[in-house]
């Protein structure tokens, strides 16, 4: 029940800046990149949460997914940047949140092949939404800012996962995956 609580609580103080794609503010240089993935609960918890999943599986998911991750990213973002439309982007970013969470809270051990195609499809949308936001004009910088912001995030999933390495901790791992999924949830639900 505190546990129940604990995320509801979290979910409801991410809500408000869980608008990460509104249009608001510069998106045209490297510092507005390295800020867009910490401006938004949909970035921060997604990102992380792809760190501390392939640390569910083996070490081979801990270095392939968070490079999936960022490759197929970039692609969205070139994607978007082209001008090619894709409906629902936001929902598929929420979703990314719920289903990531997901799987982290039940401890999910998948494939590393599976792994990277999940994390690769979730973080086209992401990076898709990064790109309609991009001004044309300077596209390089912005896009090497929210990379490295995103490798960040993602270090820090991972990072974290290290960190906890008992019983006690994978509990507190899966615990947090469950939290994600109610920010993802809370996402969705406007």
């Amino acid at each position: 029940m505190r546990l129940a609580l604990i995320c509801i609580a979290l979910a409801e103080a991410l809500i408000l800046p869980a608008h990460a794609h509104t249009g608001i503010g510069p998106v045209s240089s490297f510092s507005s990149g390295v800020a867009h993935p910490f401006s938004g609960a949909d970035h921060l918890t997604a990102m992380t949460m792809v760190g501390l999943w392939s640390l569910f599986t083996d070490r081979r998911a801990v270095m392939i997914w968070p490079a999936t991750f960022v490759a197929v990213m970039l692609g969205g973002f070139a994607a978007a940047s082209w001008g090619l439309p894709i409906a629902f982007v936001e929902q598929a970013i929420c979703w990314s949140v719920v289903l990531l969470g997901v799987l982290v809270a039940i401890g999910v051990r998948a494939p590393v092949v599976l792994g990277a195609v999940i994390v690769g499809l979730f973080a086209f949308f992401h990076g898709h939404a990064h790109g309609t936001e991009a001004a044309t004009a300077n596209l390089i910088p912005y896009a090497a800012g929210f990379t490295l912001a995103t490798s960040a995030l993602l270090a820090i999933g991972v990072g974290a996962g290290f960190c906890v390495r008992s019983s006690v901790g994978a509990l507190l791992l899966r615990a947090t995956g469950g939290c994600a999924a109610v920010v993802g949830l809370s996402l969705l639900g406007g």
